[in-house]
């Protein structure tokens, strides 16, 4: 009974986390509620991941690289490497080099949204459409964590559990060797391939690229409109759904705030739907001069557009574009929306954010220039202009590479060395103390908490014991090495709809009890599952490839068409050469 629980409990958590129902943190913790209402574990049991040295580490590096980051030290770097290249071909080559070395030591979604902005940007310099360059830069991030035991969080959650059942946990660079394969395997594979695999979107006007050409259109308010004296914010247009996004005034434009009110003879260059548009033809007063209007007529030398890309600890995230007070808080008017289902331009305001959304915003030069400097999302195209706070950046470099090397060495645990690095990057102001509630992942900690406590679920109520007998069963007439390739393959289908982290936490205990059945070490199955969670490719769900998705107008295709022959390659990579690293 306790087994067919546990398996119908993970299979309802696929399903949810795969549709996005709710959201992870809350199906981890309702999983765990049920898990201990049922008996199957105790509340020590459900509560031991969250208190674990591997959460800590996990904190302390979301704290360390925000502070790299904010400094303007990464910035700088990236900008001086990046910039040296000249060669379409180097470029690639260097961009996912030095992409994958950060993301070695660097939670990768923060190194991708770091470079993604400056990349963009190159490649309009050296005439490559960026969706050349951003899945090349997405999978070196990706591959980059292979290195070392901090590259990701899945590492981490892994070499946690390893040391919660009584296994050896990883050292610090224990993995590099094969890591560096793997991340050699795809820098060159990339480098071979991406002029024919991956596609060449041009980029297009705005209007046109994010299809809000249709509802942009020129109004003119006559004297007798009694449009005359209202607010720009709380017009009757409003009860149309038609938003002012520039006001023409004379020889004068602007993009109207909260005081701005309508004056005889002003025109108007709004946002509507085209059955809207109708209306406002029939109103009194009001002139549509132009059905449909381009780029030029919305921007100018004073008024210009551009991309905003959203960020990991971005204070947007999970809220509306009215809840965060966008407009009042940025000067900036967001036009439209892109993300992974496609672009929406209309009632925008009432969408939540999400991480790599890229959003279309119209603000003054001086408006723009001043917001470049965000920690709420990234320009596209640009490199952020930093203020480049020196002194504070080297420290907290030094800092961490002092906590990498003590941890390393073990003259300290590896919790203490990077929680004491964390406090440190704050207590010199590299990071402002409130950020850090910003800037830490908090589902994602959830997630591995609440899933390291499934695992033990899972083996309390012989759930693994169960299902590794029949994958035996299936497979082990084969060889063990057959049995290690159907869990690794295992994990990557897992992958596709959760976390790497939560897929490998998951496949991990019946993995385990595989390996004890025939003999062979489990150290090795667990490495292989936690190297197979880190190299799936296949579909743009991994945060990286979320962040790279808008900015490079991909589509879900894309991803797979290039995904899947390097994830294969990979996984026979790891399949060969974990046996050599850690013999079965």
């Amino acid at each position: 009974m306790e087994i067919a629980l546990v398996i119908g409990l993970l299979i309802l958590a696929l399903v949810l986390f795969s549709t996005e129902k709710f959201s992870v943190d809350v199906v981890t913790i309702a999983l765990l509620v049920v898990l201990i209402l049922s008996n199957i574990i105790t509340p020590k049991e459900a509560f031991e991941g969250f208190s674990s040295d591997f959460m800590i580490i996990l904190a302390s590096l979301f704290v360390i690289s925000a502070a790299l980051s904010e400094t303007g030290l990464l910035d700088m770097i990236g900008f001086r490497l990046i910039k040296l290249v000249k060669s379409k071909t180097l470029f690639v080559f260097y961009t996912m080099f030095v992409t994958g070395f950060f993301s070695a030591f660097m939670n990768n979604t923060t190194v991708t949204a770091l470079v993604t902005g400056p990349v963009v940007g190159m490649c309009r310099k050296l005439s490559i459409s960026p969706s050349k360059v951003l899945i090349p830069v997405a999978y070196a991030s990706i591959l980059g964590g292979t290195c070392t035991l901090i590259g990701t969080s899945t590492n981490v959650a892994v070499s946690g559990y390893m040391n919660g059942i009584g296994l050896e946990p990883l050292a610090f660079f224990e993995i590099l060797w094969i890591g560096l394969i793997l991340f050699a395997t795809g820098l060159v594979f990339m480098v071979i391939f991406w002029k024919r695999m991956l596609p060449d979107y041009r980029e297009s006007s705005f209007t046109e690229e994010y299809n809000i050409k249709q509802y942009l259109s020129e109004i003119v308010i006559s004297e007798a409109s009694n449009l005359v004296g209202q607010s720009a914010f709380r017009t009757d247009l409003a009860q149309w759904d038609v938003r002012i996004i520039k006001i023409v005034r004379g020889k004068n434009e602007f993009i109207p705030n909260r005081f701005s009110r309508i004056e005889a003879n002003d025109i108007l260059i709004v946002e509507c739907k085209a059955d809207d548009l109708i209306k406002i033809k029939e109103s009194s007063g009001l002139q549509v001069l132009a059905d449909t209007i381009s780029d030029d007529k919305i921007q100018s030398a004073k008024i210009r557009l551009a991309e905003v890309l959203v960020t990991p600890g971005s204070r947007l995230l999970d809220r509306t574009l009215k809840e965060a007070r966008f407009r009042q808080n940025f000067d900036l008017v967001v036009l439209a929306i892109h993300r992974l289902e496609g672009t929406v331009s209309q009632k925008i305001g009432s969408l939540k954010l999400k991480i790599g959304d890229v959003l279309l915003v119209q603000g003054t030069q001086e408006t723009i220039s001043a917001n470049r400097n965000s920690t709420d999302f990234s320009f596209i195209g640009d490199f952020r202009v930093t203020l480049y706070k020196e002194r504070k950046g080297i420290l907290s470099a030094i800092i961490f590479i002092v906590a990498v090397l003590a941890g390393s060495l073990e003259l300290v645990p590896l919790s203490v060395a990077f929680l004491t690095a964390a406090l440190l990057v704050v207590m010199v102001g590299a990071l402002n103390a409130e950020r850090i509630y910003k800037v830490m992942d908090w589902k994602l900690l959830i997630l591995i908490g609440g899933m390291s406590a499934f695992g033990t679920a899972m083996q309390n109520s012989g759930a693994s014991e169960f299902l590794a007998t029949n994958i035996i069963h299936l497979l082990g007439d084969f060889g063990t090495i057959y049995v290690l390739s159907g869990f690794v393959v295992l994990v990557i289908i897992l992958t596709q709809p959760m976390s790497n982290a939560a897929a490998a936490l998951v496949v991990l205990p019946t993995a385990i009890e595989a390996a004890q059945m025939l003999d062979a070490d489990p150290r090795s199955f667990a490495i292989a599952i936690m190297l197979g969670a880190s190299v799936s490719l296949v579909t743009p769900f991994e945060p990286s490839c979320i962040l790279v998705y808008g900015p490079g107008k991909y589509r879900f295709i894309d991803f797979i068409k290039i995904g899947v022959p390097l994830t294969l390659i990979l996984v026979v990579l790891i399949i060969l050469l974990v046996p050599v690293f850690w013999p079965l």
